[in-house]
């Protein structure tokens, strides 16, 4: 007699390919993880950028739309000559249409679309529309675009197999003059020692100073120096630096050549004091000034009292006449004209008689016959006889 084949034969023989079914998902569980966790494909791949026109003339608009940036970062949008996507912007930010630039701010995707108008860079074609950003790590992606009826140049050569790296650590030289003090455009030279690791001569590297101050990114400026740099020799360069007028706080100056930034230097900028004490002073004298020609107008315009316009008596006035003179001295005065002055009647009250002594003075109150002399006798008081 055979067994037939039960529920519990048939379970026995299924729990083998369960077992194999179970082990396959847990393998493929980090692989379905990673596809499926949002942003993973963003993070992973560069920054790109897109255009809605690959050629517009001037005046025109265009859509600039990336993907792959970081979440929340600000971005620039830049039309910019004598650049490829392969080699960048060779002239730097110079080359671009800086004025005519605009800002977008990613959204949480690192994702963003921005209207951008059609201006014509400062360089010939070939153009691109560049777009960097503007804090935090630096990251920047190019998009091929032509401008219409701009003019069209090649680019310059490159120079060869020759490769520059710095040998010694960059430094600042050059101390600031007093018209810092007062706001002048802070300078130095940044001295650094290069050598030219590979198999060709480098003539006149083109090198760019950038200078970032606080969270935002370095501002470039072209700097060439004039020169060859022959395979396995060592040159030493200085490059001129200068910051905006009156530029205090902390600055980045970086070196960069090509697309590789060579070295970074610190510089701390004093504040220009002397600016400070200008407007302090223009705020003390100012008011002062003011003041005064207020408190001038004020005693111009008031009202005056009645009475005030009269002039007063000059100090020469004519003495008054004197009661009770006779005789000669009375003639005199009544001969005196109205308009003499004090001194010319003194003069005539001085003058000698010729009766008495020269050195006695006839006094204008009394005459030769009324005058009082030693021979006369005295009055008598009251009760002598």
């Amino acid at each position: 007699m055979t067994r037939q084949p039960g529920p519990r034969a048939s379970r026995r023989t299924a729990s083998p390919v369960l077992l194999l079914l179970a082990a396959a998902l847990l393998a493929l569980l980090p692989a379905l993880s990673v596809l499926t966790a949002p942003g993973a494909r963003a993070a992973a791949g560069d920054p790109t950028v897109s255009l809605s026109k690959k050629e517009a003339g001037k005046g025109g608009e265009i859509t600039v739309s990336g993907s792959g940036w970081r979440a929340q970062a600000l971005l620039m949008l830049l039309i910019c000559g004598q650049s490829t996507p392969e080699r960048g912007v060779v002239g730097g930010t110079n080359a671009c249409a800086n004025a005519d630039g605009r800002a977008v701010t990613t959204d949480e995707k690192g994702a963003f679309s921005k209207k951008l108008p059609v201006t014509e860079p400062p360089k010939p074609c070939p153009c691109v529309v560049h777009v960097a950003t503007v804090t935090g790590e630096q990251a920047l992606a190019d998009a091929v675009f032509t401008v219409a009826g701009h003019p069209t140049a090649d680019l310059p050569e490159q120079t060869g197999d020759g490769k520059l790296a710095v040998l010694a650590t960059t430094r600042l030289e050059g101390d600031s003059s007093l018209l810092t003090w007062f706001g002048a455009p802070p300078a130095r030279r940044l001295v650094f020692t290069v050598g030219n690791l590979g198999s060709a001569p480098v003539k006149d590297p083109v090198f760019e100073i950038g200078t970032a101050h606080g969270v935002y990114a370095p501002q470039w400026e072209e700097r060439r120096w004039h020169g060859t740099v022959a395979p396995g020799v060592k040159a030493r360069i200085e490059l001129p630096v200068e910051l905006s007028a009156g530029a205090h706080g902390d600055y980045q100056v970086s070196l960069r050549y090509g697309q590789k930034v060579l070295a970074e230097q610190p510089w701390g900028v004093g504040r220009p004091w002397g600016v400070t004490l200008f407007w302090v002073l223009l705020c003390l004298v100012v008011p002062a000034a003011v003041f005064r020609i207020g408190m001038a107008v004020v005693d111009k315009v008031r009202p005056r009292p009645a009475g005030s316009h009269r002039t007063r008596t000059p100090a020469t006035r004519r003495r008054p006449k004197r009661r009770g003179r006779t005789g000669a001295g009375a003639g005199r005065e009544a001969t005196t004209a109205p308009g003499a002055t004090t001194e010319a009647t003194t003069n005539a009250a001085t003058t000698t008689d010729p009766t008495t002594d020269a050195t006695t003075a006839a006094l204008p109150w009394f005459t030769p016959d009324s005058a009082p002399s030693e021979n006369r006798p005295r009055p008598t008081t009251k009760g002598q006889t």
